[in-house]
């Protein structure tokens, strides 16, 4: 029991830091706002800003590079009935159900000013590249690994073609003003439309 109320204290403080974060970013620009001022609105102290996050930038990106994990290794859980396209679309489910329930619930029109902030502030756009482009070759090296036959080029494209599909289709989502719960809906029409090519990728003979 007490360990369960300390939890949730955790994560009481680690949401309230997220939210005042994101409050003042949108109120007062990304680049103005300081660790010291969300530490204050989030009503801590700046030493725990730093117990949960390492820079302010991890505020809109957390947790990701560790929930990007579960999509590595369910690709390297690749069983023997499985295509590379069968792979990658179990590890995007996979990801998806693990993910999900860990975003807080926000409204469209949040949804919107954190996804405008994310594409016009270049600090997060950088950081936003980085981890994207980390995440496909951290994918596309796995998918070798499970298909030590196929091609590395093939291998990059499947991987540039389903994440582009998602990121594509989710952005268009937010910049419609749809709610959370469609952008979730675009992201799953994207996989769908990017499978029928990688479907197509036959998985590489023993020989080859």
């Amino acid at each position: 029991m007490e360990e369960s109320r300390r939890e949730r204290k955790k994560r009481e403080t680690r949401r309230r830091i997220v939210a005042a974060a994101i409050a003042l970013f949108e109120e007062q620009g990304y680049e103005q706002t300081t660790v010291t001022q969300i530490a204050a609105a989030a009503d801590v102290d700046p030493k725990t800003f730093f117990n949960y996050f390492r820079t302010k930038d991890e505020v809109l990106f957390s947790d990701l590079e560790r929930d990007f994990d579960v999509l590595v290794e369910a690709i390297a859980a690749r069983r023997q009935d499985e295509g590379p396209g069968e792979v990658l679309a179990r590890a995007v489910e996979r990801y998806a159900a693990h993910r999900r329930p860990k975003v807080p619930v926000k409204e469209a029109a949040e949804l919107s000013g954190v996804t405008r902030m994310a594409l016009t502030t270049p600090a997060l756009q950088a950081k936003g590249l980085y981890l994207l482009l980390d995440l496909q070759q951290r994918v596309a090296g796995e998918l070798l690994k499970a298909f030590p036959g196929l091609d590395p080029i093939t291998a990059a494209a499947m991987t540039g073609a389903l994440m582009g599909a998602i990121q594509q289709a989710g952005l268009a989502s937010v910049r419609l003003g749809r709610s959370q719960e469609e952008l979730w809906q675009a992201s799953r029409h994207g996989v769908e439309i990017a499978m029928r090519g990688l479907l197509a990728v036959p998985p590489p003979t023993p020989n080859s």
